[in-house]
């Protein structure tokens, strides 16, 4: 079974308690229409443990098949060095439909993020080294779709439907209250 060969640091984009018994490491592409299917589920299974897990979000691009992808990421990246990543994720998600550079520099407008600072960014690729070190990471620890889950270091096999998300997590909680 492939494991997460980059542990979870303070450098991750985490939502949950930092100290939850299960982890969901996500390696996603804002331009997958999966990942766009598999993003309100992580939401839904993030609110169903609220107390127990927490959920990281990595990049993994697949830029030959979705030209906005990367693009999408550094504009992520850009939010969160601005302490709004999380907004910018579920923005780029919820409208996904419409990725492109006119959506991400609208996204950035709403969230109050300067758009010429945003262009020079993208320009100067800043952002591309963190979004790079995500994509090798996936790579390292066998990632070769998006969207792929790892459940504390595991990868998850099954679907990213609700009810194996879930079932999956339970069996970690479970597994943990029997030690």
């Amino acid at each position: 079974m492939a494991t997460l060969k980059v542990p979870v640091t303070q450098h991750d984009h985490i939502r949950g308690p930092v100290n939850a018994p299960v982890t969901l490491v996500e390696y996603g592409d804002y331009e997958c229409p999966y990942c766009g299917l598999a993003h309100p589920i992580v939401n839904a299974v993030r609110e169903r443990f609220p107390r127990q897990l927490r959920v990281v979000f990595r990049h993994f691009p697949l830029s030959q098949a979705h030209p906005h992808a990367e693009a999408a990421a550094e504009t992520a990246e850009f939010a969160g060095a601005h302490g709004r990543f999380w907004e910018m994720h579920d923005a780029i998600y919820e409208n996904q439909d419409q990725l492109g550079m006119p959506l991400l520099f609208a996204l950035a407008d709403a969230l109050g993020l300067p758009e010429a600072d945003l262009r020079s960014a993208l320009a100067a690729g800043k952002y591309a080294p963190k979004v790079k070190a995500d994509f090798l990471g996936g790579v390292r620890s066998g990632v070769n779709g998006t969207p792929a889950f790892f459940i504390n270091g595991e990868l998850h096999n099954g679907t990213f439907e609700f009810d194996d998300l879930v079932a999956s997590i339970e069996l970690r909680l479970h597994a943990r209250a029997a030690l």
